[in-house]
């Protein structure tokens, strides 16, 4: 297993440089990428001449739009299920090393980031959003679940933002995700590669920023964020989807968002449905490592179920839109299921 050519290290100036180079597959991480930037990370932690790490990608399409799920996918039609295990593992573990690292951790995302891309850009110190920023966890719709840290991160973002984000899964812009937490500047596309260069000079990161980033504008979010909030709030799936529907079928200025947005959360696996909105109500109260144990006892069940496997065939494999959940509705997912889900593992994550 080798990551060569995939994922790009150079020392310039004070910085290390990290490039993700699979732009032909949007920069999906591979296990390989994972450890390898394990280990560069290690070694510019203990540097005295590396003052501060920046991640970058090839491309304009994509920072990262997340980890290789066809690999996974195949492992786990394969009964490999502990081979695709250890991905999760180190992955898990290297988001961890991020949100620990002792340096500043510049991620510059001037494109689409989900999933894995999120696990290692959102724990770094500064995220800088360009122009091309998306931003989105839409793992309930294969049939996973918000995994690499959102366990801690959504549950944090203002009002019900993190609950929108896991249960429908639809895309934030540069604007909303500086206002919301999940970036923390806004610089134009067409100023980044400056930035990238400058950040390998003396100056102080935080120095550099406030001269490169501009106000965020009002997002696409800020007028929807009372009906976000209203309507998302609460402990059950369903609820939110009545509190949606009646919203819906109203006169509310918000009705047709309402109705779009209840037909988008009920194309998703009902059990994932459920892990999510438990993960982002029990998040609140959990420490960062709490959280990243309960994703791996999470994501260790689910690859030995069913929603996964089904949920990538018909996006990736056959392309069709049609996945059959199983269960198929959300009355049929009793919470002693999703309880399963969170219990303890016999080999816990260590971090």
């Amino acid at each position: 297993m080798s990551a060569a050519g995939d994922i790009l290290f150079e020392r310039r100036g004070v910085a290390g440089i990290v490039t993700l180079n699979r732009a032909h597959a949007l920069n999906a991480i591979t296990h390989a990428m994972v450890r390898a930037l394990a280990a560069q990370l290690a070694a510019w932690a203990a540097d005295e001449a590396v003052t501060r790490v920046v991640i970058t990608a090839a491309g304009e399409r994509a920072f990262c739009a997340g980890g290789d799920i066809r690999a996974l996918y195949d492992l786990g039609r394969a009964g490999r299920q502990a081979q695709a295990l250890d991905f999760f593992r180190d992955e898990y573990t290297l988001n961890a090393a991020i949100k620990r690292f002792p340096k500043p951790y510049v991620a510059l995302i001037d494109g689409l980031v989900m999933g894995g891309g999120f696990g290692v850009s959102v724990h770094g110190s500064h995220r800088i959003a360009g122009d091309r920023f998306q931003f989105a966890m839409p793992e309930v719709g294969i049939g996973f679940f918000p995994d690499v840290g959102a366990t801690w991160v959504l549950p944090r973002l203002p009002g019900e933002l993190g609950s929108w984000c896991a249960l429908a899964g639809e895309r934030m812009r540069a604007d909303d995700a500086v206002v919301s937490g999940i970036a923390t500047h806004r610089v134009g596309s067409g100023r980044i590669a400056d930035l990238r260069q400058a950040l390998c000079g003396d100056d102080t990161v935080d120095v550099l920023l406030a001269g490169f980033a501009q106000p965020p504008a009002n997002g696409e979010l800020a007028s929807r964020r009372p009906d976000i909030d209203r309507m998302l709030a609460g402990e059950g799936v369903q609820a939110i989807l009545d509190r949606l529907d009646a919203c819906g079928r109203s006169h509310d200025p918000g009705a047709a968002w309402a109705a779009a947005t209840a037909a988008t959360i009920r194309k998703k696996s009902p059990t994932s449905l459920k892990i999510a909105l438990r993960q982002v109500r029990q998040g609140r109260d959990w420490s960062f490592e709490e959280c990243m144990r309960q994703e791996f006892r999470i994501v260790a069940r689910i690859l030995h179920g069913v929603d996964f496997y089904e949920g990538v065939r018909a996006a990736i494999i056959d392309k069709d839109a049609t996945a059959r959940w199983r269960p198929p509705a959300l009355a049929d997912v009793a919470p002693a299921q999703i309880d399963r889900y969170f219990a303890p593992l016999e080999k816990e994550l260590e971090l």
